[in-house]
Protein backbone atom coordinates (compact mmCIF):
# COMPACT_ATOMS: atom_id res chain seq x y z
CA UNK A 1 0.00 0.00 0.00
CA UNK A 2 3.01 2.08 0.54
CA UNK A 3 3.70 2.63 -3.05
CA UNK A 4 -0.33 3.55 -3.97
CA UNK A 5 -1.47 7.20 -5.22
CA UNK A 6 -3.78 9.07 -3.57
CA UNK A 7 -5.36 12.42 -4.52
CA UNK A 8 -8.47 14.39 -5.00
CA UNK A 9 -10.72 15.66 -7.91
CA UNK A 10 -13.62 18.04 -8.33
CA UNK A 11 -16.11 15.48 -9.35
CA UNK A 12 -19.91 17.21 -10.00
CA UNK A 13 -18.84 20.36 -8.29
CA UNK A 14 -17.69 18.85 -4.69
CA UNK A 15 -13.86 17.70 -3.80
CA UNK A 16 -13.51 13.42 -4.23
CA UNK A 17 -10.79 12.06 -2.57
CA UNK A 18 -9.62 8.75 -3.98
CA UNK A 19 -6.70 5.75 -3.60
CA UNK A 20 -5.53 4.56 -7.10
CA UNK A 21 -2.91 1.24 -6.97
CA UNK A 22 -1.78 2.03 -10.40
CA UNK A 23 0.09 1.04 -13.24
CA UNK A 24 -1.14 0.15 -16.71
CA UNK A 25 -3.69 -1.66 -16.19
CA UNK A 26 -7.33 -2.19 -16.91
CA UNK A 27 -8.88 -0.10 -14.51
CA UNK A 28 -11.48 -1.39 -11.99
CA UNK A 29 -13.55 1.38 -9.44
CA UNK A 30 -14.80 0.53 -6.66
CA UNK A 31 -17.23 1.90 -4.32
CA UNK A 32 -17.96 1.71 -0.54
CA UNK A 33 -20.98 0.79 1.63
CA UNK A 34 -22.12 3.36 3.91
CA UNK A 35 -19.88 4.83 7.34
CA UNK A 36 -16.83 2.57 4.94
CA UNK A 37 -14.86 4.48 2.74
CA UNK A 38 -12.01 3.52 0.19
CA UNK A 39 -9.17 1.98 1.73
CA UNK A 40 -11.91 -0.72 3.26
CA UNK A 41 -11.43 -2.51 -0.18
CA UNK A 42 -7.71 -2.66 0.94
CA UNK A 43 -7.91 -6.34 0.87
CA UNK A 44 -10.05 -6.82 -1.93
CA UNK A 45 -7.34 -4.17 -3.93
CA UNK A 46 -3.89 -6.23 -2.60
CA UNK A 47 -5.38 -9.33 -4.07
CA UNK A 48 -6.36 -7.74 -7.79
CA UNK A 49 -3.66 -5.06 -7.62
CA UNK A 50 -1.30 -7.51 -10.17
CA UNK A 51 -4.36 -7.23 -12.94
CA UNK A 52 -6.24 -4.20 -12.41
CA UNK A 53 -5.43 -0.90 -11.62
CA UNK A 54 -8.00 -0.33 -8.28
CA UNK A 55 -9.58 2.97 -7.69
CA UNK A 56 -11.39 3.76 -4.53
CA UNK A 57 -13.05 7.00 -3.95
CA UNK A 58 -14.59 8.23 -0.48
CA UNK A 59 -17.75 8.91 -1.08
CA UNK A 60 -19.47 12.55 -0.35
CA UNK A 61 -19.49 12.76 3.24
CA UNK A 62 -17.21 9.57 4.09
CA UNK A 63 -13.41 9.71 4.11
CA UNK A 64 -10.95 12.65 2.96
CA UNK A 65 -13.94 13.42 0.34
CA UNK A 66 -16.03 16.64 1.10
CA UNK A 67 -19.10 16.92 3.02
CA UNK A 68 -22.02 18.69 0.99
CA UNK A 69 -25.18 19.83 3.38
CA UNK A 70 -27.40 17.02 0.87
CA UNK A 71 -27.46 14.87 -1.94
CA UNK A 72 -26.86 11.64 -0.37
CA UNK A 73 -28.68 9.79 -2.87
CA UNK A 74 -27.91 7.39 -5.80
CA UNK A 75 -28.37 10.04 -8.40
CA UNK A 76 -25.79 12.35 -6.63
CA UNK A 77 -23.52 9.85 -5.53
CA UNK A 78 -23.63 8.10 -9.39
CA UNK A 79 -23.10 11.77 -10.70
CA UNK A 80 -19.74 12.08 -8.99
CA UNK A 81 -18.37 8.64 -9.54
CA UNK A 82 -18.85 9.91 -13.09
CA UNK A 83 -17.29 12.73 -12.80
CA UNK A 84 -13.99 10.49 -11.04
CA UNK A 85 -14.01 8.49 -14.09
CA UNK A 86 -13.98 11.64 -16.49
CA UNK A 87 -12.04 13.32 -14.45
CA UNK A 88 -9.08 10.71 -14.18
CA UNK A 89 -9.69 9.93 -17.91
CA UNK A 90 -10.17 6.61 -17.16
CA UNK A 91 -11.79 4.68 -20.04
CA UNK A 92 -14.43 2.01 -19.40
CA UNK A 93 -13.49 0.55 -15.81
CA UNK A 94 -14.99 -2.52 -14.47
CA UNK A 95 -16.95 -0.68 -11.62
CA UNK A 96 -18.29 -2.37 -8.52
CA UNK A 97 -19.79 -2.02 -4.81
CA UNK A 98 -20.97 -3.05 -1.49
CA UNK A 99 -24.46 -1.68 -0.26
CA UNK A 100 -24.40 2.13 -0.78
CA UNK A 101 -22.04 1.63 -2.88
CA UNK A 102 -23.39 -1.37 -5.33
CA UNK A 103 -26.31 1.19 -5.24
CA UNK A 104 -23.58 3.88 -6.89
CA UNK A 105 -22.13 1.16 -9.14
CA UNK A 106 -25.88 0.41 -10.52
CA UNK A 107 -26.97 3.83 -10.74
CA UNK A 108 -23.70 4.63 -12.58
CA UNK A 109 -24.09 1.78 -15.14
CA UNK A 110 -28.31 3.07 -15.61
CA UNK A 111 -27.32 7.08 -16.39
CA UNK A 112 -23.92 6.66 -17.51
CA UNK A 113 -24.05 3.57 -20.02
CA UNK A 114 -20.82 4.74 -22.25
CA UNK A 115 -18.94 4.83 -18.99
CA UNK A 116 -19.39 1.29 -17.98
CA UNK A 117 -17.49 -2.04 -19.08
CA UNK A 118 -19.32 -4.19 -16.53
CA UNK A 119 -20.60 -3.65 -12.95
CA UNK A 120 -20.10 -6.52 -9.73
CA UNK A 121 -22.85 -5.91 -7.24
CA UNK A 122 -22.67 -6.80 -3.73
CA UNK A 123 -25.99 -6.86 -1.68
CA UNK A 124 -27.32 -3.77 -3.03
CA UNK A 125 -30.13 -2.53 -1.18
CA UNK A 126 -32.61 -4.60 -3.95
CA UNK A 127 -35.80 -5.19 -1.81
CA UNK A 128 -39.49 -6.39 -2.97
CA UNK A 129 -41.53 -4.13 -0.91
CA UNK A 130 -41.59 -0.27 -0.49
CA UNK A 131 -38.74 0.35 2.31
CA UNK A 132 -39.67 2.61 5.33
CA UNK A 133 -41.27 5.95 4.97
CA UNK A 134 -41.94 9.15 6.60
CA UNK A 135 -41.02 9.06 10.05
CA UNK A 136 -39.69 5.68 9.81
CA UNK A 137 -36.88 7.20 7.71
CA UNK A 138 -36.14 10.22 9.59
CA UNK A 139 -36.30 7.43 12.62
CA UNK A 140 -33.37 5.56 10.75
CA UNK A 141 -31.64 8.83 10.04
CA UNK A 142 -31.38 9.61 13.44
CA UNK A 143 -30.24 6.17 14.63
CA UNK A 144 -27.72 6.49 12.08
CA UNK A 145 -26.60 9.89 13.72
CA UNK A 146 -26.38 8.43 17.26
CA UNK A 147 -24.66 5.28 15.84
CA UNK A 148 -22.19 7.64 14.14
CA UNK A 149 -21.38 10.19 16.89
CA UNK A 150 -20.88 7.47 19.60
CA UNK A 151 -18.14 5.70 17.40
CA UNK A 152 -16.75 8.95 16.68
CA UNK A 153 -16.46 9.20 20.39
CA UNK A 154 -14.66 6.09 20.64
CA UNK A 155 -10.33 5.73 20.23
CA UNK A 156 -9.68 3.71 17.65
CA UNK A 157 -8.13 0.95 19.72
CA UNK A 158 -11.54 0.49 21.45
CA UNK A 159 -13.44 0.60 17.39
CA UNK A 160 -11.27 -2.54 16.38
CA UNK A 161 -11.79 -4.32 20.04
CA UNK A 162 -15.60 -4.06 19.25
CA UNK A 163 -14.99 -4.68 15.61
CA UNK A 164 -13.37 -8.25 16.19
CA UNK A 165 -15.75 -9.09 18.82
CA UNK A 166 -18.88 -8.47 17.01
CA UNK A 167 -17.62 -9.74 13.55
CA UNK A 168 -15.16 -12.78 14.52
CA UNK A 169 -15.02 -14.34 10.76
CA UNK A 170 -13.12 -11.01 9.46
CA UNK A 171 -9.27 -10.69 8.81
CA UNK A 172 -7.22 -8.84 10.91
CA UNK A 173 -6.87 -6.78 7.97
CA UNK A 174 -10.41 -5.23 7.81
CA UNK A 175 -10.00 -4.48 11.40
CA UNK A 176 -7.85 -1.14 11.13
CA UNK A 177 -9.76 0.33 7.46
CA UNK A 178 -12.99 -0.53 8.96
CA UNK A 179 -12.43 1.53 11.99
CA UNK A 180 -10.74 4.21 10.75
CA UNK A 181 -13.10 4.83 8.03
CA UNK A 182 -16.05 5.28 11.63
CA UNK A 183 -13.69 8.18 12.56
CA UNK A 184 -13.70 9.83 9.40
CA UNK A 185 -17.56 9.65 8.09
CA UNK A 186 -19.23 13.25 8.32
CA UNK A 187 -22.09 13.23 10.72
CA UNK A 188 -23.85 15.37 7.49
CA UNK A 189 -24.12 11.95 6.02
CA UNK A 190 -25.27 10.11 8.88
CA UNK A 191 -27.94 12.25 9.71
CA UNK A 192 -29.07 12.91 6.37
CA UNK A 193 -32.78 12.19 5.27
CA UNK A 194 -32.79 9.93 2.77
CA UNK A 195 -36.16 9.15 0.64
CA UNK A 196 -36.73 5.69 -1.06
CA UNK A 197 -34.79 5.40 -3.96
CA UNK A 198 -36.86 7.21 -7.37
CA UNK A 199 -36.99 5.28 -9.79
CA UNK A 200 -36.86 2.08 -8.58
CA UNK A 201 -34.35 -0.53 -8.90
CA UNK A 202 -36.84 -2.70 -10.93
CA UNK A 203 -37.41 0.10 -13.22
CA UNK A 204 -33.81 0.80 -13.51
CA UNK A 205 -32.25 -2.87 -13.91
CA UNK A 206 -33.50 -3.64 -17.34
CA UNK A 207 -32.14 -0.13 -18.86
CA UNK A 208 -28.67 -1.36 -17.66
CA UNK A 209 -26.66 -3.08 -21.53
CA UNK A 210 -23.29 -3.78 -19.87
CA UNK A 211 -22.31 -7.12 -17.97
CA UNK A 212 -23.60 -7.65 -14.53
CA UNK A 213 -22.98 -9.66 -11.33
CA UNK A 214 -24.78 -10.00 -8.48
CA UNK A 215 -23.58 -11.34 -5.53
CA UNK A 216 -25.49 -12.50 -2.48
CA UNK A 217 -25.69 -13.81 0.66
CA UNK A 218 -28.00 -15.20 3.02
CA UNK A 219 -31.09 -13.33 4.25
CA UNK A 220 -30.96 -14.79 7.95
CA UNK A 221 -27.70 -13.78 8.27
CA UNK A 222 -28.42 -9.78 7.34
CA UNK A 223 -28.19 -9.69 3.62
CA UNK A 224 -30.70 -7.55 2.24
CA UNK A 225 -31.09 -9.35 -1.47
CA UNK A 226 -33.55 -12.75 -0.82
CA UNK A 227 -33.79 -15.54 -3.29
CA UNK A 228 -36.90 -14.36 -4.68
CA UNK A 229 -35.51 -10.79 -4.83
CA UNK A 230 -32.83 -12.39 -7.22
CA UNK A 231 -34.86 -14.01 -9.15
CA UNK A 232 -37.04 -11.18 -9.42
CA UNK A 233 -33.91 -8.93 -11.06
CA UNK A 234 -33.12 -12.64 -13.09
CA UNK A 235 -36.52 -12.20 -14.81
CA UNK A 236 -35.91 -8.07 -15.11
CA UNK A 237 -32.40 -8.28 -16.83
CA UNK A 238 -32.28 -12.34 -18.40
CA UNK A 239 -28.22 -11.57 -18.88
CA UNK A 240 -27.78 -11.02 -15.18
CA UNK A 241 -25.38 -13.40 -13.07
CA UNK A 242 -26.35 -14.03 -9.81
CA UNK A 243 -23.79 -15.71 -7.36
CA UNK A 244 -24.81 -17.13 -3.88
CA UNK A 245 -22.42 -17.07 -1.66
CA UNK A 246 -23.77 -19.13 2.00
CA UNK A 247 -22.55 -18.70 5.04
CA UNK A 248 -22.19 -14.79 4.80
CA UNK A 249 -24.38 -11.75 5.44
CA UNK A 250 -24.42 -8.04 4.35
CA UNK A 251 -21.14 -8.20 4.66
CA UNK A 252 -20.05 -11.08 2.12
CA UNK A 253 -16.18 -10.47 0.82
CA UNK A 254 -15.60 -9.73 4.41
CA UNK A 255 -16.98 -13.16 5.47
CA UNK A 256 -16.74 -14.69 2.39
CA UNK A 257 -13.58 -13.62 0.88
CA UNK A 258 -12.23 -16.42 -1.25
CA UNK A 259 -15.50 -17.21 -2.43
CA UNK A 260 -15.77 -13.72 -3.60
CA UNK A 261 -12.48 -12.85 -4.88
CA UNK A 262 -13.51 -16.30 -7.15
CA UNK A 263 -16.87 -15.04 -8.05
CA UNK A 264 -15.15 -12.00 -9.42
CA UNK A 265 -12.36 -13.51 -10.75
CA UNK A 266 -14.49 -15.68 -12.98
CA UNK A 267 -16.96 -13.08 -13.99
CA UNK A 268 -13.91 -10.76 -15.16
CA UNK A 269 -12.61 -13.50 -16.77
CA UNK A 270 -15.75 -13.95 -18.96
CA UNK A 271 -16.34 -9.92 -19.70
Amino acid sequence: MSQWQSGDVVANGIKIHYYRTGGNKPPLVLSHGATDDGLCWTPVARALEADYDVIMPDARGHGLSEAPDGGYNSEERAADLAGLIQALHVEKPVVGGHSMGAQTTFRLAADYPDLVRCAILEDPGFRSAAGPTGPDWEARAAQMRKATEERKAMTREALIAQCRAQNPSWSEEELGPWADSKLRVSLKFAGAFRAPERPSWQELLPKITCPVLLITADPERGAIVTPEVAEEASRLLPSLKVVRLRGAGHNIRREQFAGYMQAVRAFLAEV
